[in-house]
């Protein structure tokens, strides 16, 4: 008797990428696969069914594909989250601390309204960082957020401990030990 693939099935693990000791957890072999990415995009979306939502927010890079996917499943708009400099444009910006440095992350100004509901969305929860820079824009101008869905979370990190510190429903679909 064969047994279903889960999302972790289809997530490719490439060692010391992009720094030695490093293990990088590869989505791009999950999106190519069409099972694999309708599993990801409706196991995402499902905790939010039902629940009115009005805009989904995808974090750089990975968070496109996936908030895309998800606001046209729910019929609702997508707000893109960019790294600085890359949105035409008014923007507020936002900055955070990763593990080596500093960033900043923008979005329009007029992107989410006061009282919309809305979805974060990316595919890794690390430490939290981007996500946390995410959640403060939208917070910035009025909007709800429902909860964050990823595809991973890296527990080991403490992201999902960040956002929960900050009231947030956390939902991830699989996670890996370690770094």
């Amino acid at each position: 008797m064969s047994t279903r693939p889960t999302v972790k099935d289809y997530i490719r693990t490439i060692v010391d990428f992009p720094h030695e000791g490093i293990m990088f957890r590869d989505v791009t072999t999950l999106f190519a696969d069409p099972r694999g990415f309708r599993m990801a995009v409706d196991q995402m979306l499902h905790p939010y069914a039902g629940q009115p939502i009005d805009k989904v927010v995808g974090l750089e890079a990975r968070g496109f594909i996936l908030g895309g996917a998800i606001a046209h499943q729910l019929t609702v708009g997508f707000v893109p989250i960019r790294k600085k400099g890359k949105l035409p444009g008014t923007t507020i910006s936002q900055d955070y601390t990763l593990e080596y440095g500093e960033a900043i992350v923008e979005i329009h100004d007029d992107a989410i309204q006061p009282g919309e509901r809305v979805l974060v969305v990316d595919d890794l929860l690390a430490t939290g960082g981007t996500a946390e820079a995410g959640i403060k824009l939208i917070e910035r101008l009025g909007g709800e957020i429902v909860g964050c869905a990823f595809i991973i979370d890296l527990p080991d990190l403490g992201g999902r401990a960040k956002l929960a510190a900050l009231g947030m429903d956390v939902h991830a679909l699989c996670s890996f030990e370690g770094a």
